[in-house]
């Protein structure tokens, strides 16, 4: 299995976020925060079975992993070495706003 990692703005993206659970009731933030962690899980031991983004080039395998409980997303990459996170994405808002992090990779 190739390991997962998180882009520099996946990182602020997913502290933001906890952040702001944790000031709408104490706790939530961890609650978010496990459920990362079980996305995170499930993309590294079968990445191929989460939906593939339409409108990608041919050779890019964009994937996305919807949280169950909140309205956030894992937007990922497979690459040849890791399994890159490019977004912990608010499903609701901005939905591309991330495809600039694709010149990157």
């Amino acid at each position: 299995m190739k390991p997962v990692g998180l882009s520099p703005e996946a990182v602020l993206e997913l502290i933001e976020a906890a952040a702001w659970y944790e000031t709408r009731q104490p706790g939530l933030a961890i609650r978010f925060l496990q459920e990362i962690d079980q996305a995170q899980q499930a993309i590294q031991s079968r990445p191929k079975s989460f939906l593939q983004l339409a409108n990608m080039a041919i050779d890019l395998e964009v994937r996305r992993a919807l949280l169950p409980r909140f309205p956030y997303a894992l937007v990922f990459l497979e690459l040849q070495t890791e399994i890159r996170v490019l977004a912990v994405a608010h499903a609701k808002r901005h939905p591309d706003y991330w495809l600039n992090r694709l010149q990157a990779t």
